[in-house]
């Protein structure tokens, strides 16, 4: 069984973030960076059913050379191989179509995929890819397992309660908590990581859909206003008036 498992490489929670250019940049310096933390998840579950039903984990980011250490990091977890496509992931679509093309040449049984990046939240590249490649799309899962070497059964929540789908190999899924336990790299795997292949490639021809047209901080948290639990008159007022959501 392939498995193909894509990742992310975004700015850490605690990192303090700017913008340049007239806030149409992202200013990276100083901002560490770490996996996305859902794609942790799907890593960790491939590299799971990979030591049960033997096959091999590939893991794949679409970025600059920036992202390599966290690349060797997954490789450090338990991936087998890496691919790195060398472009700036613009927007939801251009890294779909990046994801789609190594995928159809790799012929993977399997696609995961975390639900979602934390630096966007953008929620799409899971379906879009399932959409391109024309194969079923399972998003988000809790829970992954096999049947048998051809049919995966998932978990995932919603509205009232969770469903159960059976599904064929190939798939796309994007996964969520709590599928699985992440790893940390132990010290044998950080050193066999350093031989494990990386292979860089260049992106498809594919253009962005979107632009980012600038960027904004939220706005810095006011005060705290205490209003006597007699006057709910000023509660309505001060909602429409100052927070503006009534």
């Amino acid at each position: 069984m392939k498995i193909l498992v894509c990742i992310s490489n975004v700015p850490d929670t605690t990192s303090k973030i700017n913008f340049t250019g007239d806030n149409k940049n992202f200013d990276k310096n100083g901002v560490q960076y770490v996996i996305n933390p859902w794609d942790e998840y799907a890593l960790t579950r491939a590299i799971e059913l990979k030591e049960a039903k033997g096959g091999s984990v590939t893991v794949l980011n679409v970025g600059e050379a920036d992202a390599e250490p966290n690349i060797r990091k997954a490789l450090a977890i338990g991936a087998d191989d890496a691919i790195r496509v060398n472009a700036h992931p613009k927007d939801a679509y251009f890294v779909a179509q990046q994801i789609t093309a190594i995928a159809k040449e790799g012929g993977y049984d399997m696609i995961l995929m975390g639900k979602e990046s934390i630096d966007y939240n953008g929620f799409q590249v899971h379906n879009m890819v399932g959409e391109m490649m024309g194969i079923p799309s399972v998003t988000p899962a809790f829970k992954l397992d096999m049947v048998d070497d051809s049919t995966a059964r998932l978990e995932r929540e919603i509205e009232g309660g969770k469903e159960v789908v059976e599904v064929k190999l190939p798939f796309v899924a994007s996964a969520q908590q709590p599928m699985c336990e992440p790893r940390i790299p132990n010290m044998r795997g950080i050193m066999t990581a350093r031989t494990k292949p990386l292979k860089v490639v260049e992106p498809t021809g594919a253009e962005a859909k979107s632009e980012y047209v600038n960027y904004s901080k939220p706005e810095k948290k006011s005060g705290v206003k205490m209003i006597d639990a007699e006057n709910a008159g000023e509660v309505i007022k001060l909602l429409r008036n100052e927070a503006k959501v009534l």
